[in-house]
Order: structure tokens, then sequence, then C-alpha cells
């Protein structure tokens, strides 16, 4: 059953899934791989003080090796809908390109991911020569705990693995064809709090002024690099993005500092250790005279790396055939659910161009789904050839 990627992205970006609401593209995706022999499975997660969210697993083939597409399909809020040339969710095609939210985040990929399979499988006789499957989400653009992370958690407990994973985030930087992410850094959240006594201005040494302590503090955190990169990653990064006192009166020597950060960390480190880190550091420069602690928010943005091999190379050898393009393989930019995924098989990121997903007028050219088709069609059939 071939699929035409242009109409199911643009019948995917007609329902309006921001998250958490499956918006009916999970219900368009369910009828479209069902039509294929495909097995589907429709799962809904839960977790105090956060949204339900649907979810759907499909597979076909029972033997190894399995390969895995997986996406999500909610999206962003369109903001000011007057403010785009289309309406947000239409699907509008005009100069030769998609408008609408998701379009490139990520509903685009996914699309061009199921047509590609449908291709590949009408072609060999309706079955491949393995698995494939569809690992499909809806809470990546919120805090990404009743998706992705329980879904693959949920067919593990089905005696299921997987061989490797394609994840269509929009990878590439300017063309397509350019990048796969190979990796992503960790991201950590804190803030540093420095405690003082609060007193009157004019009688400072009655007083402990905290915000003397915070800026030492702020300084010798960043003046000392946390690691100098490696082969696959740059050197991790902190950046301080507010300071506060909480004080509105001029003449009042405030009690307690804040200071808020966050760290984009390689693979020199993990969560804990880094927090170790930030804790030795700062009890350093302390010296036993500023009281100081640090407030760190839960993670489960951790770093990963899929090192280069048969993998990466059967992905770049299917762009390079399609684009002429020889891919980098980076590890830059945010977080994304592969990060749960790599906790499960190898993965690696490769979609659309990213240059517009976010914004007012997100949109795709229709020869850059076509493209995309080609390569996922490529790559399936180097990988069950």
């Amino acid at each position: 059953m071939p699929a035409d990627p242009v109409a199911l992205t643009r019948d995917l970006v007609r329902c309006p899934s921001v998250t958490p609401a499956e918006g009916g593209a999970l219900s368009l995706l369910e009828k479209t791989l069902q039509a294929a022999d495909f097995t589907v499975h429709r799962t809904t997660f839960h977790e105090p003080g956060a949204e339900d969210v649907e979810n759907l697993y499909a597979r076909i083939g029972a033997a190894a090796p399995h390969l895995t597409f997986a996406g999500h399909t909610d999206v962003v809020p369109p903001g000011d809908e007057k403010a785009w040339a289309y309406p947000p969710f239409s699907g509008e095609i005009a100069n030769g390109e998609l408008f609408g939210r998701g379009a490139v985040d990520m509903k685009g990929g996914i699309a061009c991911a199921v047509a590609a399979t449908l291709d590949h499988l009408a072609t060999n006789g309706g079955k491949p020569k393995g698995s494939i499957s569809f690992l499909i989400t809806g809470d990546e653009e919120s805090i990404a705990v009743n998706g992705t992370i329980k879904l693959l958690k949920w067919v593990a407990e089905r005696g299921e693995t997987f061989d490797h994973c394609i994840l269509a985030e929009p990878s590439n930087v300017n063309v397509l064809g350019d990048t796969i992410k190979i990796g992503r850094r960790g991201s950590l959240n804190g803030t540093l709090i420095v405690t003082g006594r609060q007193g009157h201005v004019a009688y400072p040494q009655r007083a402990d002024n905290p915000i003397r302590g915070l800026v030492k503090l702020v300084e010798v955190l960043q003046s000392e690099p946390l690691d100098h990169g490696n082969a696959n990653f740059q050197p991790s990064h902190l950046e301080f993005t507010s300071v506060d006192v909480g004080n509105a009166t001029v003449n009042l020597i405030p009690g307690e500092a804040r200071a808020r950060f966050n760290i984009r960390f390689n693979d020199e480190h993990t969560l804990e250790s880094l927090k170790a880190l930030l804790q030795a550091r700062a009890e350093k420069a302390a010296a036993g005279a500023i009281r100081f602690r640090f407030e760190f928010q839960p993670s489960n943005a951790g770093v990963f790396v899929t090192a280069p091999g048969p993998f990466t190379e059967t992905v770049s050898q299917a762009i390079f055939e399609v684009t002429g393009r020889t891919p980098e393989l980076s590890t830059s930019g945010g977080t994304s659910d592969a990060r749960f995924i790599t906790q499960y098989c190898p993965v690696v990121e490769f979609g659309l161009v990213g240059q517009t997903m976010h914004q007012t007028d997100e949109r795709v050219p229709v020869a850059e789904l076509t493209a995309l088709t080609a390569i996922y069609r490529n790559i399936l059939d180097r990988y069950f050839g």
C-alpha cells in the first residue's frame, strides 16, 4: 500500500495535536498502518501531576533485525494564528511549500518514514526481512514523562527488543543531508543560593550581604572549564541565566541571593558527577566563609552518543546516494527523546531541515518531503538487503 508523504504530512498537520491532545494524528497513523498489516497498539500513560498522554506502537514482522522509526505527533502551540500566512492547522501548500504547525517538527518526518516503509513493503511482498516498527508518542514537546520513556518500557515488558532506531527529528541545519545527530548533550538546571544576614545598609557591620558571596561563586564556577571536550562532543558549558535577591527596598541588605543556571554537558560527566564537581569547586572558593547550597531540578536529560559504525554508515550512504552530500555526524543541539531510546538500542536522528520549527509559518518544501522519503526507503533497502 504506497503512501504519498506530502498528502500524509498535510493530513497529520490538519490534526490539532497540541501537547497533550492526540488531535486525531494517532488515529490517522493507526488507520494507515493497519491497512498495511501492521499490528497497532494505542496506549495511554499516567503520572501524578501530569496530563495523561496517548501513544502508538505499531509493528510488522516478528524476526530480527528489528528497525524502529520513532517520533512524536504532539506540537507546540501556534501562537497568534492571525500572524500566520495560512491557518496553522490547514496544511496549505503554496509556492512549493507545505505550511503548518508540526510540518517540520515532526509530522513531516513521520509521514516520510511511513511512506517509505509502505513503499518498501509493497516492493517486497508486503513483509519485511525482519521487523519494522513505529514508536510514536504525544508529549515530547512537554515534560516527556508519559511518552517515549514509558512506551519503551511497555514494549520491553512485552519481551520485544530493537536492533536500531531512526528518530525522525529535524536534524539537518541548512540543507537536507548535511547532518546526522549521533548523540546529544545532557542538560542540568540548578540554582545557587547564598545565605547572609539581613540588615540596614547604613550599618553593614551588623549584616552579611549574600550578594558579595554570590558574585564570587558565580565568577569561580564560570572561570574554569568543566572539561575540554572530546572526539564526539564540544566542551561542556555552564551559563547563569538569572540573578535574584527578591529585594524591592534600596536601603535593605537582603538575607539571601539566588542565581539560576543551566549546564549542557558531554559524556565526560554524569548528572551526579557534575553535581559533585560543582559542589567541590564552590566549597573551595567559599573557604568556609560563604554559606551556600545548590538546588538541582530533577532531570532525565542525560548525555548519550551512538558510536559511528555499520549502522551510521548505512544511513550516511543512503543520504549520499539521494542527495550527493556526506553528512556530518553531530552531537550539537538540545535534548530529544533519543536520550531514552539509547538505553534500548543504538539510535540516530535524521529528519528534515529544522530552520522553521516552532516558528510562525512553520513550513517544509514539498521536494524535501519527497527526498527524505527516498532516503528512508534507501535505508530500509540497505538495512534489510
